[in-house]
C-alpha cells in the first residue's frame, strides 16, 4: 500500500511538473483561415535571429559549445556544431509536420494553399546528466501565408514554452530533446488549427 501511494504521489508531481511548464498558443495576428475544407498545407521553417539559452545569439552558443567540446576532445565539437544545423532538416522539421499532419488530418504539401512558416525565436536546450535534468523548450511563430503569395500573411500563432523530453528520459541527446520540443510546437499547432 505504501508503494502504491509513493506511486501515486509521484504520478502527481510529475503531472503537476509538466503542467507548470505547459506551452501557452494564442493568435497574435490576423484571423485563423477555415481548414474545413483543405486536405492539405505547406510548411517552411526559418531560423534568423535565434537566442539559445543563455545566449542571445546562437552563433555565440554555437561557437562556445564547439570550442567546449573540441577541448575535451579534439573534431567532437566540429562533429556538434554540424550536427546542430543538419538536425534542423533532419530531425526538428519532419518531427513538427508528423505532428502538425496528425493531429489537425492536414496532409503536408508544397502545392498547398496555404503556407505555415515557422520561425524558431528561442531554444533552451536543456540538458539531461542522469542525476539532474532540465527539460528544453522552444519558443516561435507559426505565420499562416497564402501559398501563391508568401506576403499576404492571414494569421500568426506564437508558441511558447513548447517543451520537449523523451517519456522515459532517456533523452541524453540535445537533438533528442529538441526534436521534441519541434513534435510539441507541430502537435500544439496542428490542434490549434483543427479547433
Amino acid at each position: 500500500m505504501k508503494q502504491l501511494k509513493a506511486l501515486a504521489f509521484t504520478l502527481f508531481l510529475a503531472i503537476m511538473a509538466f503542467n507548470g511548464f505547459a506551452q501557452r498558443i494564442k493568435v497574435i495576428e490576423g484571423k485563423l483561415p477555415d481548414f474545413g475544407n483543405e486536405k492539405t498545407v505547406n510548411t517552411e521553417f526559418t531560423y534568423d535571429n535565434i537566442g539559445v539559452g543563455k545566449y542571445d545569439k546562437e552563433e555565440d552558443y554555437i561557437k562556445a559549445k564547439t570550442e567546449e567540446y573540441n577541448k575535451k576532445e579534439p573534431g567532437r565539437g566540429d562533429n556538434w556544431a554540424k550536427s546542430w544545423i543538419a538536425d534542423r532538416k533532419n530531425r526538428f522539421e519532419p518531427k513538427f509536420d508528423e505532428l502538425l499532419s496528425k493531429y489537425s488530418d492536414l496532409t503536408i504539401d508544397v502545392n498547398a494553399k496555404y503556407t505555415i512558416i515557422f520561425h524558431t525565436s528561442f531554444i533552451e536546450p536543456g540538458f539531461n546528466i542522469g542525476i539532474t535534468r532540465r527539460s528544453a523548450f522552444i519558443n516561435g511563430d507559426a505565420t499562416i501565408v497564402e501559398t501563391a503569395n508568401k506576403s499576404k500573411v492571414i494569421a500568426k500563432i506564437s508558441v511558447d514554452k513548447a517543451p520537449g523530453n523523451s517519456f522515459w528520459g532517456n533523452d541524453y541527446d540535445t537533438g533528442e530533446r529538441l526534436s521534441e520540443t519541434y513534435a510539441t510546437a507541430g502537435r500544439a499547432v496542428g490542434k490549434f488549427l483543427k479547433k
